[in-house]
C-alpha cells in the first residue's frame, strides 16, 4: 500500500465507489455506504463533506446544485474522469492491503 494512503483514503474509496453508481446527494452518499454495508459502516456529516471537498477540490468529482426529488436543494456530486482513475488505482491499493492482512490472519 502506498505511504499516501490513509484513513482518509478509506473514506474516500467509499465515496468515490458510492458515486461510481450514479450522481448523488451528501445524505444519499451516506445512506447508501450505510445500506450497502449492511450497517457496519456508518459516515457521519463531519467526516463525509469534507471528504466530498477534498475530492472535489482534487478533481475527481464534481458537483452542481439540484432540487431532490422531495423539493429540496441538494449539492449533487458526480465522479469525473479523474475519479474513475483515482477510483482504480485506490481499489488496487486496498486490494493489495487486504491481501496482506488476510495473509497475517491465515498464517496465525
Amino acid at each position: 500500500m502506498d505511504r499516501r494512503e490513509n484513513p482518509q483514503a478509506a473514506l474516500e474509496l467509499l465515496i468515490l465507489k458510492t458515486l461510481a453508481a450514479g450522481p448523488n446527494h451528501g445524505f444519499g452518499i451516506a445512506l447508501r455506504i450505510d445500506e450497502t454495508s449492511s450497517g457496519l459502516l456508518r459516515v457521519e456529516e463531519g467526516s463525509l463533506y469534507p471528504a466530498l471537498h477534498r475530492c472535489e477540490k482534487a478533481g475527481f468529482v464534481g458537483a452542481e446544485w439540484q432540487v431532490t426529488d422531495k423539493s429540496r436543494r441538494a449539492r449533487v456530486y458526480r465522479l469525473t474522469k479523474d475519479g474513475r482513475k483515482r477510483l482504480k488505482e485506490i481499489e488496487r491499493s486496498w486490494a493489495a492491503l487486504n491481501e496482506g492482512i488476510r495473509r497475517v490472519l491465515g498464517w496465525a
